[in-house]
């Protein structure tokens, strides 16, 4: 299957994902439509992350729209002005701590804003003799937490059973489950994919890598969950936009993929090997900042263990990781000891300014 699309909605093109994947697009592939990044702006929010591409490609290939996926008039109206013929559905709550302590929030946008985006689209796309186009496409992000924890040895399929074990991870096992029902009811065209932990530029630095290189750079401690046993698949986010790009324009309609680094790290393995990274990078003793490695209560309902399989895209659309771990963990710290002002811009407010002076205040 080959698809072609025109007028691609990305929701929460401003988050890490969507910046990268909206600059995947322009840069390394042969697209030359219009992208509508619609995005709500909230804290992780930032469209000053791709000022330069709204600079280079204007209006007419790159619309920035604040909106939130839960007003339905909104969106509506995005598919209207813009004639969609593709959603990536990036936009979610996404922090498992911050939906232990405030849930409703994670529900109300991942579910019902989900629920809002494929009514939106199932309207939109509908022929006057009631069908549904089935030369258009939404493709949901998901993430491999909705399949719950692993012990030591067997990985995530796509065919594992759901067990959601966060407020995020149930909410977002729900928004999957309802895009699939709208494929098997309406017969709304869908792709699906569940991703593994993603690193990279433009990551907000709450993010495990980035806050544990800056808190380096700053002589700050290192904290860790628990014994720092927990172990997590790696994924480089410009292979993860390769992938969503793959399973857009290969993909039968229905059809879920699992996209992993194939990089299993303890935490506390991943740390060691980032502070030689940074250390050696910065001029710093190693022995000095491994000191600084400092272990805390283990947060409430932690899986221990997530590891994708993702030899089904790679055998069925023919993708596959372009970065392995250590090169990536190289591009991510010369990304972030280059770029410090943009870490500097978020902390200070800066970008926040340009933010209410651009869009208004933040919701």
């Amino acid at each position: 299957m080959n698809r072609k699309f025109s007028n691609i909605l990305v929701t929460g093109g401003a988050g890490f994902i969507g910046v990268n994947f909206i600059r995947y697009l322009f840069e390394k592939t042969g697209f030359s439509g219009r992208i509508v990044n619609f995005d709500a702006l909230t804290y992780a929010g930032n469209p000053a992350s791709l000022r330069d591409i709204a600079e280079r490609y204007g209006s007419g290939r790159y619309v920035f729209v604040r909106g939130d996926i839960r007003d339905r008039a909104a969106v509506d109206q995005v598919f209207a002005d813009y004639g969609i013929d593709a959603v990536v559905h990036f936009a979610a709550e996404s922090h498992v701590d911050r939906s232990i302590l405030g849930p409703k929030a994670f529900i109300t946008t991942n579910v019902m804003g989900s629920f809002t985006l494929l009514e939106a689209a199932r309207s939109a796309w509908k022929l006057s003799d009631g069908r549904l186009r089935d030369d258009v496409l939404f493709h949901h992000v998901s993430t491999d937490e909705v399949f719950g924890s692993l012990g030591e040895t067997g990985y995530f399929t796509e065919t594992t059973a759901y067990d959601p074990r966060s407020p995020y991870s149930a909410s977002k096992a729900g928004s999957d489950h309802l895009v699939r029902s709208y494929h098997h009811t309406y017969g709304l065209p869908v792709t699906i994919s569940n991703c593994s932990n993603n690193y990279g530029p433009y990551q907000f630095p709450e993010k495990l890598i980035p806050l544990m290189i800056l808190n380096m750079l700053e002589g700050k401690s290192l904290p860790v969950y628990g014994d720092g046993k927990n172990v997590r698949d790696w994924l480089y986010v410009e292979d993860h936009a390769s992938a969503i790009w793959t399973i857009m324009n290969k993909a039968a309609d229905g059809e879920s993929y699992n996209v992993g680094g194939e990089n299993e790290w303890e935490n506390i393995r991943l740390l060691e090997r980032l502070i030689e990274i940074v250390a050696k990078k910065a001029g710093k003793p190693v022995r000095a900042v491994r000191d600084t490695i400092t272990y805390v209560r283990d947060r409430p309902g932690h899986d221990r263990r997530y590891a994708i399989d993702c030899s089904l895209i790679k055998r069925e659309l023919g993708w596959k990781q372009s970065v392995d771990f250590e090169g990536g963990l190289e591009r991510t710290v010369d990304w972030y000891l280059a770029n410090l002002a943009w870490v500097d811009a978020i902390r200070s407010g800066e970008y926040q300014k340009w933010i209410e002076a651009n869009y208004g205040r933040r919701g």
